[in-house]
């Protein structure tokens, strides 16, 4: 016997999905990330017309908040009604993306360095709303392992990818370094490599870890101020029934409660858009798409903010 439909309508359950992707609909500045886009955007005066800026963009956004590959994200617009109604491709499309289309339009977006002016757009953004003060700047980094296997084309580990250690374990993958504003925890700058390069020449002071010391040799600005936390070791040393000791205690915690808000970027990459290893071989292409989920994350994090603004 055949089984009856439910005559339910599947539109109008508000998912989390759908209440998230309602919500970045709302924030990212779609308009000005397209004129940012347009200027290398091809025309497609032969051949088949290319596709509107605003549906690429708002699939590769896609593939940022879901990690969602080249083929899969191909295969999820087929398959899921609310990522084509996301990417406005609607009943009138006569075709949808393919992954060649996709790859070239992320290849777009690296070749011009799109990811770092979307990343300073934003910031930009943020800063005209009166959500980003510059006064201040956290720097730290997280381990983002790389694929260890050799099953692959080359046979080989991605040679721009370092092995590390950390709490005692070895790690293979890169390093993203971020600095973020003092104030309100939003990222400004992000970078594969050394922490002296996340400045962004306009704060006072600096806040670090202990594995920044010695940053105030590196820094090329007199007027900043570092803040950067005692060695572990030096401060479990500490006699705190002394007073002058128990004054160096209280200054560590004040700094840590300052530093504790770079650690809130890092928890959005790696929970909410679920960023917990490497896509890509290569650093550049890896950072560039560190770089796009961080210029996300900021509007992710001043969402609220930016809805009363």
């Amino acid at each position: 016997m055949a089984q009856l439909g439910l005559g339910l309508d599947l539109t109008t359950k508000r998912t989390r999905k759908r209440e998230f992707l309602d919500e970045m609909r709302r924030v990212v500045p779609w308009s000005r990330l397209i004129a940012l886009i347009e200027p290398h955007y091809p025309t497609g005066k032969t051949g088949r017309p290319p596709f509107p800026i605003a549906t690429m963009l708002q699939i590769h956004f896609m593939q940022q908040w879901f990690g969602l590959s080249d083929p899969a994200m191909e295969e999820a617009l087929y398959d899921v009604p609310l990522y084509r109604d996301f990417a406005g491709l609607d009943g009138g499309m006569a075709r949808l993306p393919d992954e060649s289309t996709i790859l070239r339009f992320r290849h777009l977006l690296e070749a011009h360095g799109l990811a770092a002016q979307m990343l300073a757009l934003v910031a930009e953004i943020l800063v005209e709303k009166g959500l980003m003060l510059k006064t201040g700047s956290v720097v730290d980094a997280t381990l983002i392992p790389a694929p260890s296997s050799t099953k692959n084309n080359s046979g080989k580990r991605d040679p721009e990818m370092r092995q590390t250690q950390k709490g005692g374990n070895w790690y293979f993958g890169m390093k993203a370094h971020i600095g973020v504003d003092a104030e309100s925890g939003l990222v400004h700058t992000v970078i594969g490599t050394a922490a002296e390069a996340l400045l962004h020449g306009e704060e006072t002071d600096v806040y670090a870890d202990a594995g920044y010391q010695g940053i105030e040799k590196r820094c090329e600005h007199d007027a900043v101020r570092e803040h950067v936390a005692m060695r572990p070791g030096k401060r479990r040393k500490l006699d705190l029934s002394d007073r002058v000791d128990a004054i160096y205690d209280q200054i560590e915690r004040l700094k840590a409660g300052v530093r504790a808000k770079v650690e809130h970027p890092f928890r959005v990459l790696k929970r909410q858009f679920a960023y917990t290893k490497t896509r890509y071989r290569g650093l550049v292409k890896n950072t560039g798409q560190i770089t796009t989920l961080f210029a996300l994350c900021n509007l992710w994090m001043a969402r609220r903010a930016l809805r009363r603004a």
